[in-house]
């Protein structure tokens, strides 16, 4: 009766181990869901000073995630408008050339210089006859000689600057001027887009899974403050071995399953890549042996799925 007992209770353990390995086994096709991943950074340097979002939270495309403070901004929208006020004197002024002050002044000048070169001349006819007959010597001839030359020199300077006020300015000078202003123009159009940079929006639909920075730290130009995943780019990623690659091949229709849900998923393979290292890898308990390749598996899903079925690094398994 006892040894009856005895292999009565064996066979409950024995089948109850068989149960339970059964139960446990681990499936060698375990994926991952993914989503794509989106980073979400300022182009300019400043202070967070306001947070829209929590982590968890889903957004849609043109929300706003943050105000980001920066005074800089400001001060460079005034100086570019003082650049372009300056650039549109510069363009009229020589678009209509000079005013009838300038034309008076410069018209003052030439007759000074006239009287200049008059009064240069006479002094010249003096003295002239009076080196003929030696009463002067050579130097103060040629000291007189030298002033009525610098006297006609003088004029026709005047007369010269006269005939280009009054034919107003060059095209190169106009050219000039035209480049000031689209440069200032420029200038003001840099600030304006920088301005629209203290918003962080979000480029998708999406939703954040970590927010790098606090209210009141510093932000820099290029650093993540955002990272977030698009809901609507669920794909599965698994890792297989080298001696399970060849069942598989890209554009090749596969079963999903969840696991815990039993919910089915049609999908597809879009693409298979060798993993560099085996550290690589990502299934939760892949079989293979130390000296295979590892590759892995991207499948995305075939037809319209439910995207709150799917969560971050859930397990989906192959179905047989």
């Amino acid at each position: 009766m006892k040894t009856i007992k005895i292999i009565i209770m064996s066979s409950i353990v024995i089948f109850s181990a068989s149960s339970c390995s059964t139960k446990d086994k681990i499936t060698p096709n375990r994926g991952k869901v993914k989503f794509e991943t989106i980073a979400v950074s300022g182009k300019l340097a400043g202070r967070v000073a306001k947070i829209y979002v929590e982590e968890g939270q889903q957004v849609m495309k043109g929300d706003t995630l943050a105000f980001i403070d920066v005074p800089e901004v400001l001060a460079k929208m005034m100086q570019a408008e003082g650049a372009i006020m300056a650039a549109e004197g510069q363009l009229d002024m020589a678009f209509n050339g000079a005013t009838t002050e300038q034309l008076s002044q410069v018209d003052q000048k030439l007759k000074s210089a006239q009287a200049q070169l008059d009064f240069a001349q006479e002094s010249f006819n003096r003295l002239e006859g009076m080196y003929q007959d030696s009463l002067v010597s050579q130097q103060q001839f040629d000291e007189v000689k030298m002033k009525l030359a610098m006297a006609k020199a003088q004029v026709d300077a005047v007369e010269a600057k006269q005939q280009e006020v009054k034919k107003g300015a060059r095209s190169e000078q106009i050219s000039q001027a035209k480049g000031q202003l689209d440069r200032a123009l420029g200038a003001k159009e840099e600030v304006t887009v920088a301005s629209n940079e203290k918003y962080l929006i979000a480029p998708a639909d999406m939703s954040i899974e970590t927010i790098s920075l606090k209210e009141g730290e510093l932000l820099t130009p290029g650093y993540t403050m955002f990272n977030a995943y698009k809901r609507s780019s669920v794909y599965f990623r698994f890792t297989i071995p080298e001696s399970k690659i060849y069942d598989f091949k890209v554009n090749q229709e596969l079963t999903l399953t969840n696991p815990y849900t039993k919910e089915d998923y049609k999908g597809k393979v879009v693409a298979i890549k060798q993993l560099a290292h085996y550290a690589d890898i990502t299934s939760t308990a892949p079989l293979y042996e130390l000296d295979e390749s590892i590759y892995e598996l991207k499948i995305v899903p075939v037809g319209k799925v439910d995207e709150q079925s799917f969560y971050l690094n859930s397990t989906v398994l192959i179905k047989q």
